[in-house]
């Protein structure tokens, strides 16, 4: 974070200096968790039910915090009082990236989609970090938290903050352009992710929209210009849209994509500056478009084609349990997805198993796809279908909120593979590890249901260690 003093920070949220310095300047981090406090932090204690923050800011005094940021007084501590800490970090956040933009020309980076966006956020960070000092933390800090927490970590070496915007509803997407304002906005896809909670894929497209609106006229739109809901987008914002995919039309383009045993891509990448052959280290034919997405931005930002295509090609994961592919000793690859589901997200995954197993035994272990509403049965049934329409040849559906998976593949005439209905985690680890021979392709996907279990005990059983 930049140097503030309490006074500045004061003043940046709104609140009101208690036996606090106004001249005592935050040096270090902001932080919600006491822990991770150190010399010259600021601590933002959150109040809650089962744990409140406010009760460990005299423990943030002693790790060296400058002051808490809080709602409620505590006795003998610095603070910096608001009526509410959440919104106050938030304004913070903002004040400090506006600081940062006006003196260094800290670039912001947005990035949004139904599926991929945590990924290609990773790739686009991994490129800017070639151009200049990057911001763009692993995981997914993509809320009204994560959002300004992410934001604080830009310091005045930072050029590049890569954001990930998730949204649950319309208008979450704006209000986090508010908190962060991005001159970059990047649209990956609109999807069927929390369509129960926005009841149409229409109004998903509206939400996600809101990134290339909130572009500044000098800014720059980064659309996938194979879907038609994203590519439309273009009309919705008055910055300059640079359009990338498959699509013959696309400003940054993929030709002659073809994947190896292993599920990487290699394709011709076109730009209006020339053609460069790719080659990835990542897995997953999806990878074509969130690489080309990181491509745009990074053609953008002045990355020439010939480094930007040898630069692809060295991309690698970041963050945990997406599409992690790794062998075991007895020959067993197993692709671990785990981290979440949507029907999108899910489709694409199992699409990737029939591609890496060809030749091969392929068993897929699938869980319950959250927050899809009235569409919940039909999006675990196209699932189910999917998969015996690929020649899957084992369906590993665990938990019965899980149930039309299994139904929809058991529904698809003539497939000649085999699903069974298991009860939970456990289960599932219980029947690969009786039948898992060498050779087999084992993915492992599902919403936050601790599907993560499955691929750990797989990891575990060939001496590894569960990831984090």
């Amino acid at each position: 974070m930049i140097t503030l003093s309490l006074a500045e920070v004061a003043a940046a949220v709104d609140g009101r200096l208690v036996a606090a310095d106004p001249a005592a300047t935050v040096t270090g981090s902001v932080e919600f968790d006491s822990r991770k406090v150190g010399p010259g932090s600021l601590f933002v204690a959150f109040p809650g039910e089962k744990v409140d923050g406010h009760d460990y800011a005299a423990t943030a005094i002693q790790a060296g915090a400058v002051a808490v940021l809080g709602s409620r007084e505590v006795p003998g501590v610095p603070m910096v009082l608001v009526d509410d800490a959440l919104a106050a970090m938030g304004r913070l956040a903002r004040a400090a990236v506006d600081r940062l933009t006006g003196l260094t020309g800290l670039t912001v980076i947005g990035v949004t989609g139904s599926s991929g966006k945590t990924t290609t956020k990773d790739l686009i960070g991994q490129l800017t970090s070639r151009l200049g000092a990057t911001v763009a933390p692993p995981g997914s800090f993509n809320n009204e938290l994560g959002h300004p927490y992410t934001a604080l970590r830009a310091d005045p070496d930072t050029r590049y903050l890569v954001m990930e915007k998730g949204a649950r509803g319309i208008g979450h997407v704006r209000y986090l352009c508010e908190l962060v304002p991005p001159r970059i906005s990047v649209v990956l896809n609109v999807g069927t992710s929390h369509i129960g909670e926005f009841g149409s894929q229409d109004a998903i497209a509206v939400a996600k929209g809101e990134l290339v609106e909130a572009l500044p006229p000098d800014g720059l739109a980064v659309l996938n210009a194979d879907d038609p809901l994203v590519d439309a987008m273009a009309g919705r914002t008055q910055a300059r849209v640079v359009r990338y995919g498959e699509a013959p039309d696309a400003d940054v383009r993929a030709e002659d994509v073809t994947l190896d045993e292993r599920g990487h891509p290699s394709y011709t990448l076109v730009t209006p500056e020339g053609r460069a052959p790719v080659r990835l280290r990542l897995a997953g034919r999806h990878q074509v478009w969130n690489t080309l997405a990181a491509a745009a931005v990074a053609r953008e930002l002045g990355m020439p084609l010939a480094e930007l295509a040898t630069a692809l090609g060295e991309l690698g994961l970041v963050s945990t349990r997406r599409m992690d592919v790794f062998d075991r000793p007895d020959g067993v690859t197993v692709i671990d997805d785990s981290y979440n589901a949507n029907p999108a997200s899910m489709a694409v995954a199992v699409r990737a198993l029939a591609s890496m197993g060809q030749g091969r035994r392929t068993v897929a272990v699938l869980g319950y796809m959250a927050e899809l509403g009235p569409f919940e049965y039909d999006g675990h049934a196209e699932v189910g279908q999917l998969a015996a329409e690929l020649g899957v040849d084992r369906l590993l559906v665990v938990g019965e909120p899980a149930a039309p998976i299994h139904e929809g593949a058991t529904a698809v005439a003539n497939w000649g593979g085999e699903s069974v209905l298991l009860t939970d985690q456990a289960a599932a680890v219980e029947v690969l590890r009786s039948e898992l021979r060498p050779g087999d392709v084992v993915l492992v996907k599902g919403s936050r249901y601790r599907t993560w279990e499955v691929a750990d005990a797989l990891r575990a059983d060939a001496g590894g260690e569960p990831t984090r």
